[in-house]
Formats: structure tokens, C-alpha cells, sequence
């Protein structure tokens, strides 16, 4: 269920360990689960090995939330990991289980990259129109929603800058200067 997707912005150390930022999601999420009253998940399947399942199982366990059901997938062997067992369970390549299990995987990565694209795009974007003196925050958005990206803003000419409310001609001619720098 799409309304049930949730994007997290890593907010702790765990921008560059794995293990830390799926503690911090983890966290997170099932506790608003709880705070809020909601259902919480009847599986948990965490991508990665046991580390990341290790990880998962012990934020899950401080929130004392009781039992929650947690599988993890590593993709090299595309091996399982349950919590309590020390050794993976390798279902056939061809195991309707495994499949649904790759296929939820891989809808999540393809969530989440899709996800970081976007602050990836918007920090280059926002960056280079605010180095622009004079162009603020408010700007910046009335230029984007204009014109509909930093591409769209570069080919626009004078004119069509100068039109959008609260720009001038010289604003627009220093804008363009800056960005054909």
C-alpha cells in the first residue's frame, strides 16, 4: 500500500553507518506507530545481513513494543536471517517466498533512491540559485515553480525572468550572469 510508504531523513551518525541509520528508522517509525495508535507491521523485512537484522531486532526491542516478526535479506547469496538463528536460510532460486520477499526489497530501493535523488537534486539546486545575491529562499521558490528546474531557470531569457513577480530586469540580467558562470 503506497499510502503506507515513509521516507526518513537520516538525521544521526547514521548518514555513514548502516547499522546506526537503520536503528535511528526503526526507532522512529515504530514509535510513532505506537504513539499514534496505529497497527504495527505484521513482518519487518530489513535489507541487508544479520547485522542489519541485529540492528532492527534491538531498536525494536528497546521501544518494548513485545514481538514483532523480522527477516532480512542479503542480496549477495540472497540469503535469509531470522532473529535467534545463527545461520541464513537459503530458499531455491525459484521459491515463490523468496521472490515476493525480492520483490518487496526491491520495490524499497527503488523508494528510497528515487527519495534520495530528489534531496540530491534539490540541495545543487537550491545551492547554486541562492549563491545568487538577492535570490533568497522565496525567490528561489518562485523561480522553481516558473520555470521548473535550475535547467529551466539557465534557458529562460531576460524577459521571461523579469516577468515573474517581484523580479526586475536587472535581477534577471544578474541571475542569468551568475548562472553562465
Amino acid at each position: 500500500r503506497k499510502s503506507e510508504y515513509r521516507k526518513f531523513k537520516i538525521r544521526g551518525p547514521g548518514q555513514q553507518d548502516d547499522f546506526a541509520a537503520i536503528d535511528e528508522v526503526i526507532t522512529r517509525y515504530l514509535a510513532r506507530r505506537r504513539d499514534e495508535g496505529l497497527p504495527l507491521p505484521d513482518l519487518m523485512v530489513i535489507d541487508g545481513g544479520k547485522g542489519q537484522l541485529s540492528a532492527a531486532t534491538a531498536a525494536a526491542t528497546r521501544l518494548d513494543l513485545g514481538s514483532i516478526p523480522m527477516a532480512s535479506l542479503a542480496k549477495r547469496e540472497e540469503e535469509v536471517f531470522l532473529p535467534g538463528r545463527s545461520e541464513s536460510v537459503r530458499l531455491s532460486r525459484r521459491s515463490p517466498s523468496l521472490r515476493l520477499l525480492q520483490r518487496a526489497r526491491d520495490e524499497a530501493h527503488r523508494f528510497g533512491l528515487a527519495y534520495s535523488r530528489q534531496r540530491r537534486t534539490q540541495r545543487t539546486v537550491t545551492s547554486e540559485l541562492l549563491n545568487i545575491p538577492g535570490v533568497g529562499p522565496s525567490r528561489r521558490r518562485l523561480l522553481l515553480e516558473r520555470f521548473g528546474s535550475l535547467a529551466g531557470v539557465r534557458s529562460a531569457s531576460v524577459s521571461e525572468l523579469a516577468a515573474v513577480p517581484g523580479f526586475s530586469t536587472r535581477m534577471a540580467e544578474r541571475i542569468l550572469a551568475h548562472l553562465a558562470q
